[in-house]
């Protein structure tokens, strides 16, 4: 990841400990090392612990600062409350949450299962509700932030994408919820909506519902070091009067999105590439 370190002051968030599920891939890793880079401490949990310190050693060895791993199933309140405890024993608080844990694939209504669209619900949603419900009081007492991580796939109903739509719907609604019932404990709420971002495992899965870089105004994929900055920028003091909002991050794709093809994707799911 490119640094973001030129457009933000490098101690912006010196001393800040961030809780983030899915840290140790992908576009959380992106985020966790950025709130690193800028001072702050992680722990990043998922249920691959090789996985997590291989991401943790890099991090750490990449930014000079402390990134700490630990296993945790999402789904599993024991799970999470196990690693909010080590989080506050090792670090004394924790001031940033970042719920990016998510399962997705792609399967038509016809083929998808109920154990997969079950799945889905259970890590993105109830994983995002499990993390927050453990570590809430410690980001009440520290008057924190907290940011979730969503999509934009389900502004517009995109085909094969039902499952994890109705889960980021749910994560939405969830971040205008929070954000009205920890607002008075001094306590932010927000989400990052990535659309399509080059050189990741969401872009190379989901690519193909979404057309390509000819639907997006801009005209290119986003990169991780943009979410990033997006990131940042919701934790800092820049953002203190902003919560309850969805920070759409696509360089507004899902303003022009459409599949080419459709109807007939749907209507004759054999004749296309999925």
């Amino acid at each position: 990841m490119a640094a973001t370190t030129d457009i933000f002051k490098n101690d912006i968030l010196k001393d800040k400990v961030l809780l983030c599920s899915g840290g140790g891939s992908g576009i959380c890793r992106a985020m966790t090392e950025a709130v690193v880079r800028h001072g702050g401490k992680a722990v990043i949990i998922s249920r691959s612990l090789e996985r997590l310190e291989k991401a943790a050693k890099e991090m750490s060895e990449a930014t000079g600062g402390v990134v700490i791993p630990i296993q945790a199933d999402v789904r599993k309140p024991a799970d999470v409350e196990n690693a909010v405890a080590k989080t506050v024993e090792k670090f004394g608080k924790i001031d940033y949450l970042i719920n990016g844990a998510a399962g997705n694939f792609l399967a038509s209504f016809q083929n998808l299962s109920y154990n997969a669209f079950r799945t889905v619900i259970e890590i993105d949603l109830m994983g995002t509700w499990n993390l927050t419900k453990a570590a809430s009081e410690y980001i009440k007492a520290s008057k924190g932030s907290i940011i979730n991580v969503s999509m934009t796939l389900h502004y517009t109903g995109t085909v094969y994408q039902q499952h994890a739509g109705a889960a980021k719907a749910g994560i939405d609604a969830l971040t205008k919820h929070w954000a009205v019932e920890l607002g008075p404990f001094g306590v932010r709420v927000n989400g990052i909506a990535p659309g399509p971002i080059e050189n990741t495992v969401g872009m190379s899965k989901l690519s193909s519902t979404r057309g390509g870089y000819e639907t997006i105004p801009l005209g290119r994929a986003g990169t991780v070091t943009e979410i990033a900055h997006s990131t940042v920028f919701l934790f800092s003091e820049a953002a203190s009067y902003i919560s309850g909002h969805m920070l759409v991050v696509d360089g507004a794709h899902w303003l022009t999105n459409h599949r080419p093809g459709y109807p007939e994707i749907v209507l004759n799911p054999k004749s296309s590439k999925l």
